[in-house]
């Protein structure tokens, strides 16, 4: 019984949040919508900010299990960096908790919730790191700055994914492929 209380403010809060965005969520809306009394949050969790910071904490988990199941240890490194990329973006990009977040990010600018967006850029920077050191070990690509060149590599995803197409119309993933194998595999030289 009490798993399934704390499972039912979890899903609550993260329809909140996801609805309201952090700042305008309340401990009392997460307890109206979760059917439970606010005192019975406080037994799972101390406060508002503990209760997002678990559910920020499951995003990321998910986000990863999303990107290592895209992941086919049979193609070469770029096709599965881009897969994994594509992945997680396109995760971000469909999940309405993370679609509220860059918003308020924008909009009002939460520290909380600005917190939280660069973790997740911190977790989605170490998979791709974690990745390129492997194939740096296995020989597939050659020596670099795995941290720098996983920065740059989410970077450009961002920006073919979701900065191009605030005026001009999306990118195939194909495309994306093939622009993200030119500009960091091959190079613009003849």
């Amino acid at each position: 019984m009490t798993i399934d209380r704390k499972r039912s403010i979890i899903e609550a809060a993260t329809k909140s949040f996801a609805l309201f965005g952090y700042k305008a969520t309340t401990m009392d809306q997460v307890a109206k919508m979760a059917n439970v009394g606010k005192g019975t949050i406080y037994t799972f969790f101390k406060n508002k900010e503990e209760l997002f910071d678990d559910i920020v904490s499951n995003l990321i988990c998910e986000m990863k299990l999303v990107a290592e199941n895209a992941i086919d240890p049979r193609l070469p490194f770029f096709e599965n960096v881009h897969r994994a990329l594509y992945s997680i973006l396109e995760f971000r990009k469909d999940h309405q908790l993370t679609i509220k977040l860059f918003q308020e990010e924008k909009e009002v600018g939460t520290p909380t919730v600005q917190a939280v967006l660069q973790k997740i850029d911190t977790e989605v920077i170490s998979f791709i790191k974690e990745k390129l050191e492997i194939a740096i070990q296995k020989g597939e690509i050659q020596p670099c700055d795995p941290e720098l060149t996983a920065f740059v590599m989410l970077r450009l995803y961002i920006a073919l994914i979701f900065d191009w197409e605030k005026n001009r119309k999306p990118l195939e993933k194909e495309k994306i492929a093939e622009l993200f194998q030119l500009y960091l595999l091959k190079g613009l030289s003849k």
